[in-house]
């Protein structure tokens, strides 16, 4: 069975429905207002390394907290949530933004 995957940048690609274990390219919000990227197999369990502070150095100062995940996108397999990791990162802070407005995140339909 074939399943369409949305890419970053609004592309769809066709994959085999064989996602035993899909991963995810996630984005958190700080406190302090700053986004943050990452890419896991499990968001909950990976959101809950990065509230308890043994996630990345970045999340890790308490200005930072509480952290909000505000999206997350599957992936068919780990090299495609990394290449969507990477490429997030790549882009300006106004281009993230725009990136979740496309998509829809709240926090940044009114332009935050």
């Amino acid at each position: 069975m074939m399943i369409l995957i949305q890419m970053l940048f609004g592309q769809f690609m066709k994959v085999e429905n064989n996602m035993n274990k899909p991963y995810y390219m996630y984005v958190l919000l700080t406190a302090d207002n700053m986004l943050y990227c990452g890419f896991t197999d499990d968001v909950g369990k990976r959101f809950a390394t990065h509230e308890a502070g043994k996630g990345a150095k970045f999340t890790r100062p308490a200005k930072r907290h509480p952290l909000r995940v505000i999206y997350a996108e599957a992936f068919a397999s780990k090299h495609d949530a990394l290449h969507a990791e990477a490429m997030f990162k790549k882009l300006t802070r106004p281009q993230k933004e725009q990136f979740l407005r496309n998509r829809q995140v709240k926090e940044f339909l009114n332009g935050q």
